[in-house]
């Protein structure tokens, strides 16, 4: 039987950033690395040994799944593995910003947080 959802929360952010990026489209680990540099404007940097132990939990977690599909041969490297968010991945990453989100609205109704502006 598949794990609830609910049982993930609360993610790791490295986590959260990684099923974000790939909520957009099916990456490769070094894309993955760059985008979530850019994501945190270079305040989180993986190293690949770091970053390849996340996604395999991601995947052993059944959160993401190793691709099949591949990009246009000339624009591939055929040693490169690509990932994609599954179904559960998707739900687990919508909880999660649905519980920061509420997390975040209680902060700023005890005048934690400035309003946007």
């Amino acid at each position: 039987m598949p794990a609830a959802p609910q049982s993930f929360l609360p993610l790791k952010p490295v986590d959260l950033l990684l099923l974000l990026s790939l909520v957009e489209e099916e990456q490769h680990g070094y894309a993955l690395a760059r985008e979530l540099a850019a994501r945190t404007d270079g305040v989180v940097r993986l190293e690949p040994g770091n970053l390849y132990r996340v996604i395999k939990r991601l995947v052993d977690d059944g959160l993401v799944d190793v691709s099949t599909r591949r990009p246009v041969a000339e624009l591939d490297d055929e040693r490169r593995r690509y990932y994609r968010i599954t179904a559960l991945g998707e739900r687990v990453a919508a909880l999660e910003a649905q519980r920061l989100r509420a997390l975040l609205a209680t902060r700023a109704a005890r005048s934690l947080l400035p309003e946007p502006a």
